[in-house]
């Protein structure tokens, strides 16, 4: 959590933008080189001093936590977003891609968010009822639209679309991800 939180000041807006700034530079960086990377390489990748990411983030465990939490509200987000764009079996489909990047985010981050929650954290809180609120509005569009089967419920395409979370940690993790969840969208519409 960043101290602009925990003192209830408003962000002035260069705050935001750094801050916006900073996630974007650990959740890249995280992913290609996995959480080890040094907080000053974070910094430096988001154009700002190392001063501004610990007035952000004081730990390691905040910075992590926190590219957790944005990741997983792009994912809820994504929802209602996709749907205004696009028709709702293809903005489904694309959420399922959204899933996929916020899946692995989580995977390459899983020891940092094991030392986030023995640092008394809990970064996991939300993040089911949150999946499933925006896998819900997806569906019940797609049904509403008779685009997809009507027999389904969100419970069992989210235990479906979880299948990934256990796939080997492979150089084409995300590629066979994406197919598997393909597969699960094209189940979706059959007979719809």
């Amino acid at each position: 959590m960043d101290s602009s939180v925990k003192t209830g000041k408003p962000r002035r807006a260069d705050a935001l933008r750094n801050r916006d700034k900073l996630l974007a530079a650990a959740l890249h960086l995280f992913t290609e080189r996995g959480t080890d990377v040094s907080l000053e390489t974070v910094a430096r990748e988001a154009g700002v001093g190392v001063g501004t990411l610990y007035r952000h983030f004081p730990t390691r465990e905040a910075l992590v936590e926190a590219v957790y939490l944005s990741e997983l509200d792009r994912l809820h987000e994504g929802a209602a977003e996709l749907l205004a764009e696009h028709p709702p079996d293809e903005a489904l489909a694309r959420w399922m891609d959204l899933f996929v990047e916020y899946a692995g985010a989580k995977r390459g981050m899983s020891s940092a968010l094991q030392s986030v929650i023995a640092a008394g954290g809990n970064p996991y809180s939300e993040s089911r009822v949150k999946i499933a609120d925006a896998l819900s509005t997806l569906l019940d569009a797609a049904r509403d639209a008779r685009l997809i089967r009507r027999d389904i419920d969100t419970e069992d395409v989210f235990r479906a679309m979880s299948g990934i979370f256990v796939m080997p940690d492979e150089p084409d993790w995300d590629e066979r991800a994406r197919r598997l969840l393909m597969l699960v969208s094209d189940g979706l519409r059959y007979g719809a």
